[in-house]
This record gives structure tokens, C-alpha cells and sequence, in this order.
């Protein structure tokens, strides 16, 4: 078994109006019945974080800026890491994960011991 990270993603829409407290309780229903999915099958390694919306770039020249993501139109939310077979199992698993039903995305990532 292998362990995988899973980042969620969508598109970063600063202006984008928040959910009503009814669809936010939903939603975090949704999640938690995904990941306690996982967890059931003893694959749920670290229950992750979600991730804050502001925060710093340290670039090469040690120049720092507001971001994290000035440059590109997704935004990071949160992440999980999950143990599974392999990659291809990974993808399966995060084929339920919510984040996709309000058009974002999960990448998945093999963590490689160091």
C-alpha cells in the first residue's frame, strides 16, 4: 500500500457569494460521509485541512507577495492523504469526493517517503 495526497481545487472566484447555512451544513455532510467512506476501509491516513484563502509567495529572489495564487484561476481549498493499491485506485476513491460537484477538482500525488 501507498500513500497519495489528495488536493482539492476549484476555481477561485474572490467575489463569489457564500452558501446559505442549510447548503454549507449539506456540503459538510457530503464530506464527511466521503471521507468517513475512506476511513471505514481503513484508508484514511490524515483527515487533512482545509486551507485559507489568503497568504504568501516566497519566490527565488526571496521576493515575497500576496497570494498564494495571483497567477492562476484555481485555488486550493484543503487536502487529505489516503493509502491505496495504487495510483489508479487513488483516482477511483477520489472519483466520490464532493469538491466535484461544484466543478473542482482532486489531484492526486504518490507521497514519496524521503
Amino acid at each position: 500500500m501507498n500513500d497519495f495526497l489528495l488536493i482539492f481545487r476549484r476555481d477561485f472566484n474572490p467575489g463569489e457569494n457564500q452558501p446559505s447555512p442549510e447548503k454549507l451544513q449539506g456540503m459538510m455532510k457530503d464530506w464527511q460521509d466521503w471521507m468517513g467512506g475512506i476511513a471505514a476501509q481503513n484508508k484514511l491516513v490524515d483527515p487533512g485541512n482545509r486551507l485559507a484563502g489568503d497568504g504568501k509567495v516566497v519566490r527565488a529572489d526571496k521576493v515575497i507577495t500576496n497570494g498564494p495564487y495571483v497567477e492562476i484561476k484555481e485555488a486550493i481549498g484543503g487536502y487529505i492523504v489516503i493509502r491505496a493499491e495504487s495510483m489508479d485506485e487513488a483516482a477511483e476513491i477520489s472519483k466520490g469526493c464532493p469538491i466535484l460537484t461544484i466543478k473542482g477538482n482532486v489531484e492526486v500525488r504518490e507521497i514519496i517517503a524521503m
